[in-house]
């Protein structure tokens, strides 16, 4: 039988631990803090699903560091970066972090004008 290939609109791909999501039993991210890392990704960066979607999060098998209350988490394209994120984490801070760009802009930092 002949190797295929498929074809994929992916520009990044974001590999997270599905062993470290199940130790939370139920999620620790997004506002509510109900959610997997996963899902809290998909729906913060408007993560398509399927080969049709610019960014997969997609879960994968153990990295072998399984951290207390946090999950482990790489951008594909820098695989020797592993970022563990704790749980209720900034979702804007761990999108900076995985070196991802979804084509919005980070919001202002506050300054204090006068005293």
């Amino acid at each position: 039988m002949a190797i295929k290939t498929s074809r994929t609109q992916w520009r990044d791909v974001v590999l997270v631990c599905k062993k470290c999501s199940k130790k939370l039993k139920g999620g620790g991210f997004g506002p509510d803090g109900d959610k997997t890392l996963k899902k809290a990704l998909r729906k913060y960066l408007k993560a398509g699903k399927g080969r049709k979607a610019e960014l997969a999060v997609i879960e994968t098998g153990c990295f072998d560091v399984c951290p207390k209350n946090a999950v482990i988490a790489v951008n594909a394209a820098q695989p020797k970066q592993l970022l563990i994120v704790p749980v209720g984490a900034d979702l804007l801070e761990v999108k900076a972090r995985l070196g991802l760009d979804d084509g919005r802009r980070a919001k202002p930092s506050l300054t204090i004008v006068g005293e």
